[in-house]
């Protein structure tokens, strides 16, 4: 999960195949996330081993472009006041280990599809937190939207109460946590991000909760606690970090700044079907009628969300 620069893109610009190619990878590869992480698990790591271990994977590679970008900006290094670099690293500690933190753990309990469809829904409470705390309008056109995915939830969570109910209401509050989080994230970051650009501030957020993930570790397991790792979970650990955050987060980035935010959104409904293809071929996990039908509303609902909030946006406030 990644923040994003504005919308550029054109409404009357031509079909752009390499934007919406980078877009559709991004969002294939960041629905892999879920499925390294069960492969890890099922190593016998712990959440925070793993947690650990992507973001020292990651945080080389997000701090090497910060220096890069701030070595040849004089322009950006001028504009990073200290109490807004400090605000960064306290956003960038909720939304990226906070978050995270709490989505690895509900994997310990649920499926792979199973949590990335209740993650997709967290568009929704980016809207009710804004109007709750931020005084944004609140759209009352898209609560059957939300109706529709929450109730494409309720049906893979009825399969799961009657088939695999230990861990099930532990594992989807945990992941309902982390959506609220990010949502909550997402206001906040919004005008630490007028401050510095959207890469500076990703680059500043990671590497704090990298740095943070890291130190939790150290203090639970020990400083040398990711050297004892046999060579599958570091694997795992290695396509995480690059499959699973890094190379996901610049081929957003890059669909966005050319095709634009409304089009790139578009595509992350990709992201629960192919979990779910992933999980059925690699995992083995379940997927029956009721997945498919849940899955279906769930997306279902989510375009619907999509296309009320911009209709809405549309109308004088």
């Amino acid at each position: 999960m990644t923040s994003a620069p504005p919308e550029t893109a054109s409404t009357t610009a031509p079909f752009d195949m390499a934007g919406y190619a980078l877009a559709i990878g991004g969002a294939v590869l960041f629905s892999t996330k879920g499925i390294f992480i069960k492969l890890a698990y099922g190593h016998g790591v712990s959440t925070e081993t793993l947690l650990a271990l992507r973001m020292a994977v990651a945080l080389p590679v997000y701090a090497a472009i910060l220096a890069a970008i701030l070595l040849r900006n004089r322009q950006m290094r001028e504009r990073l006041k200290p109490a807004s670099v400090v605000a960064t690293m306290g956003v960038g500690f909720l939304g990226y280990y906070v978050a995270s933190y709490l989505d690895f753990l509900g994997l310990n309990f649920v499926s792979a599809q199973y949590e990335r469809l209740v993650l997709f829904t967290y568009p929704f409470f980016v809207l009710i937190l804004g109007a709750l705390f931020f005084r944004e309008r609140m759209v009352w056109a898209v609560v059957p939207a939300m109706a529709i995915s929450y109730a494409g939830i309720a049906v893979i969570f009825g399969w799961n109460l009657v088939a695999e109910p230990t861990g099930l209401v532990a594992g989807t509050v945990l992941v309902l946590g982390s959506a609220v989080t990010f949502a909550f994230y997402q206001h906040l970051a919004r005008g630490q991000m007028r401050a510095m650009s959207s890469m500076v501030f990703t680059c500043i957020g990671m590497s704090t909760a990298a740095v943070a993930a890291i130190l939790q570790n150290a203090v639970a397991n020990g400083a040398a606690d990711l050297a004892r790792l046999d060579f599958e979970t570091l694997a795992y650990g290695l396509c995480l970090g690059i499959l699973g955050t890094v190379v996901p987060s610049f081929m957003l980035n890059a669909g966005l700044s050319r095709i634009g935010a409304r089009a790139t959104a578009s595509t992350a409904a990709l992201g629960p079907v192919v979990t779910a293809v992933i999980a059925v071929i690699v995992l083995g996990e379940a997927f029956t009628p009721f997945h498919a039908a849940g899955t279906a509303l769930v997306v279902a609902g989510a375009l619907l969300f999509g296309r009320a909030e911009r209709r809405a946006k549309m109308l004088p406030a």
